[in-house]
């Protein structure tokens, strides 16, 4: 009984701990973990004294993106020098980038759902080896807007399917596996009013609707395939607007499904690129486009310094 007392206590621990946790039992037994698309390994690499302090992780889509926020990040923490690079930690390999500055993780995770649940695969393990505690995950990233002027920031309240539904859906085996994309509920509030203490841009909570396809996946009328017309993509996405639905992705879906299933603290904050009522092809001027990019950078960096008490 004296031992089952023990084993309840170690469990508690480690809940109050609030360590990063994995849903496979088989990572624990094996004596080397190789993170391939990484280029990293428990066996040639510190984990813990590469990444045992990290506490804020924020990933999007380009590495040039990513490597832009560490930059942003660094000055904006004072955590700068004069000179000083942020060398990409998995030069290793060209699939993804990884950049560090004090607590912060930034990596890229290329551009739909099964390139980032790749990476997000062994970040989470990278995470678990390092053994990191009270992790918050965000997502920041470009979409297209619902009824939305572009450059408007949304914040995601649920993640849902290309049927509004709020689950992601994997075959397994060969078997339909669908996990919840529930997102943290208090990170919304606190992102929201980090956009009103900002009052840069406009800024709302919605549902995003994530696709497996950038073109007739996201009822566009211009790509190479298109078997619907104008009323028919308009009545879907005035019907995905009923829904809640404010923006449209690639990668919330599994992101948050992910997240969720490994007790990581997860938010999604997406700038609107265009407004899918009004037209399918994103026009604005490249500088434009470049300013919006930076908008969930700035509210994201934002919250973080005010997490850091620097704000």
């Amino acid at each position: 009984m004296a031992s089952t007392g023990a084993n309840h206590k170690d469990l508690e621990n480690h809940h109050s701990d609030d360590l990063v946790r994995l849903c496979n039992p088989n990572v624990a037994q094996m004596k080397e973990d190789v993170l391939y698309h990484f280029s990293l390994s428990t066996s040639t690499h510190d984990f813990q004294a590469m990444f045992g302090d990290v506490k804020f992780v924020c990933v999007g889509g380009s590495p040039s993106r990513m490597q832009t926020f560490i930059r942003y990040l660094a000055s904006e923490l004072g955590l700068d020098q004069p000179g000083e690079e942020y060398p990409n930690i998995c030069e290793g390999t060209d699939r993804y980038a990884m950049f560090k500055v004090g607590p912060v993780l930034s990596v890229s995770h290329g551009m739909g759902i099964p390139s980032i649940a790749i990476m997000l695969h062994e970040l989470i393990k990278l995470l678990y080896h390092a053994r990191c505690t009270d992790v918050t995950i965000i997502r920041i990233g470009t979409s297209g807007g619902i009824g939305l002027a572009p450059g408007s920031v949304v914040i995601t309240q649920q993640a849902v399917d290309a049927a509004f539904r709020p689950e992601f859906e994997q075959m397994v085996l060969g078997k339909r596996v669908v996990r919840s994309t529930d997102l943290d509920e208090q990170l919304v509030v606190e992102l929201l009013q980090c956009s009103k203490d900002l009052n840069e841009f406009p800024t709302i909570v919605g549902n995003t609707m994530c696709t497996l396809d950038f073109y007739e996946g996201q009822g566009r009328l211009d790509g190479a395939l298109c078997s619907y017309t104008e009323k028919d993509k308009q009545d879907y996405l005035q019907a995905a607007y009923a829904a809640g639905i404010r923006n449209i992705e690639m990668e919330s879906s599994v992101f948050a499904a992910m997240c969720s299933a490994c007790g990581l603290r997860a938010a999604v904050v997406c700038v609107t690129l265009l407004d899918r009522l009004k037209g399918d092809q994103i026009s604005s001027p490249h500088e434009v486009l470049i300013e919006y990019q930076q908008r969930p950078q700035r509210l994201v960096g934002y919250f973080i310094k005010k997490h850091l008490g620097v704000a």
